[in-house]
């Protein structure tokens, strides 16, 4: 069963903003009260927060799906839904937050660090809050956002101060056991670990961490065994200290062959140039080990490295290594630039900025780009005229109509906003929202070539109520006659 995973596919939904609700207030005796309908709740949004107690990325591995709650819709009598929850997910320290593309979002580094990943949809607006002096009872409300929909990469890349590398069974695990109290499994076959180990290691006044990092031999840099999966681990690392096995029983292997072999790895992988190196020659309980100790530490030293003999069985030399590399991480640290408060930075919208742009298409169509036209046409209901016609309206004031023409759009063009298409017919604008007439209509979205204009109708009224010039001369005489009836 696999205990430990460091990349991982993780798959966010942020929640969806609830509906605004549609409700007019009525009574005993006061049948139209005004509009009541309440605001829809705002989705929860997706955060990933840095938490000591987790130290891998394995929930993840089972369960890939994360979703936010979403927002409760508004109700009558000025009610307005609840906001959704948010989620907030718990990743190991070191995480790194990534696009399917490789394109670096966050990368999670101390106890607390927290990257908002996706966020909810705003909830919509109930007719009660659209209500104005000239649109006294809107028929209509807006619809709730949909949330993000995000697709990430989660990597872990070990904190530690001091990292562990070298051939498979070279004694990295024993080493890491014996100096901390880290419990690795060990065993005398190659690619026992199978995971990356940490360990803290306190000497004197000074505390550092040490990561063992398993399965690098020729060629991990390509993909060759498992150093490709965990070379990542070594990137943090201030120090790194060359485990060799000195007692090895492989034809072909020496000290020097598996340095200059390491080292060929740790180059291929680029940004390691500069950290500095400590070899430990370990396994010189062994009298063969102690032997070939003895022959390579002049050529070792020679290439300016500090070398130190070790033995875990028998602990010898380790507490010169410690503290060799206590000296190291100490020095790393200081020289580290000293950590500056979050700033908070100020980018104020320039004055000619529209908040959307305008693309004009190979296909004769034109596209509007921006925040704000996108997010309207999201949340308006397409089965209320009136509603269509309050987009047209905001479109309109924020200058959309003017640019389009301007951009060379004729009326029938088709225009796509967000994932809406529409066929353009310009409209005037006289600078105020248009009063509608009926609840949940615009007569601007009717059909002209059906509907009578007013003083057709008008004089339709007039011409009911008049009576012909034919009927009132035949009725005349009648009339004469009764006249004379009567007298």
């Amino acid at each position: 069963m696999t205990t430990f995973v460091d990349r991982v596919v993780l798959h966010m939904q942020a929640g969806d903003g609830g509906h605004g609700c549609v409700s007019i207030h009525r009574e005993k005796f006061k049948p139209f009260g005004g509009p009541d309908g309440g605001n829809g709740g705002h989705g929860g949004s997706v955060s990933l927060v840095v938490d000591p107690q987790v130290t891998t990325l394995l929930d993840f591995h089972f369960r890939p799906h994360m979703k936010a709650e979403n927002g409760k819709g508004g109700a009558g009598s000025n009610r307005d839904g609840a906001n959704g929850r948010d989620l907030v997910i718990k990743v190991p320290n070191g995480t790194v937050v990534q696009t399917l593309d490789g394109e670096v979002l966050a990368d999670l580094v101390g106890v607390g660090t927290t990257f908002e990943a996706a966020r909810g949809g705003r909830g919509g607006r109930g007719n009660a809050s659209l209500a104005n002096a000239r649109r006294k009872a809107p028929g209509f409300a807006e619809l709730g956002e949909p949330g993000d929909r995000l697709d990430v990469v989660l990597e872990l890349k070990s904190v530690a101060d001091v990292g562990l590398v070298g051939f498979p069974s070279a004694g990295k695990s024993s080493l890491i056991s014996v100096i901390s109290a880290a419990k690795p499994k060990i065993a005398d076959y190659p690619f026992t670990t199978l995971v990356p180990n940490l360990g803290v290691v306190r000497v004197d006044n000074h505390t550092f961490t040490v990561a063992d990092v398993p399965g690098l031999i020729p060629g991990a840099a390509t993909g060759k065994g498992l150093g490709l999966e965990f070379l990542r681990h070594v990137e943090r690392c201030a120090v790194l200290v060359h485990v060799v096995d000195t007692a090895t029983l492989e034809p072909g292997r020496d000290p020097l062959a598996d340095i200059d072999a390491i080292e060929s790895e740790l180059t291929q992988y680029g940004g390691l140039a500069e950290r500095p190196r400590l070899v430990a020659l370990n396994k010189i309980d062994v009298p063969d080990g102690r032997d070939l100790a003895d022959i390579v530490r002049p050529d070792l030293e020679a290439r300016g490295f500090r070398v130190f003999d070790v033995s875990t069985a028998t602990r010898e030399g380790l507490r010169e290594l410690t503290y060799a590399m206590a000296e190291l991480v100490d020095q790393s640290r200081r020289a580290a630039p000293p950590a500056e408060p979050t700033r908070i930075v100020l980018r104020p919208k320039a004055v000619d900025d529209t908040g959307f742009t305008i693309e004009a298409e190979e296909d004769g169509s034109f596209t509007v780009r921006g925040n704000r036209p996108e997010r309207w046409v999201k949340q308006t209901n397409f089965d209320n005229d009136e509603a269509v016609g309050y987009l047209a309206d905001r479109l309109a004031r924020l200058g959309v109509e003017e640019k389009l023409a301007k951009a060379g759009a004729q009326a029938g063009d088709l225009v796509r906003i967000g994932e809406r298409e529409f066929d353009w017919q310009p409209t005037l604008y006289a600078g105020v929202d248009f009063v509608p007439g009926n609840r949940g209509t615009d007569v601007r979205l009717e059909d002209k070539s059906t509907r009578a204009s007013a003083a057709e109708r008008l004089a339709a009224r007039k011409a009911r109520r008049v009576r012909p010039e034919d009927e009132l001369e035949a009725g005349a005489p009648q009339d004469d006659a009764d006249d004379e009836d009567w007298d």
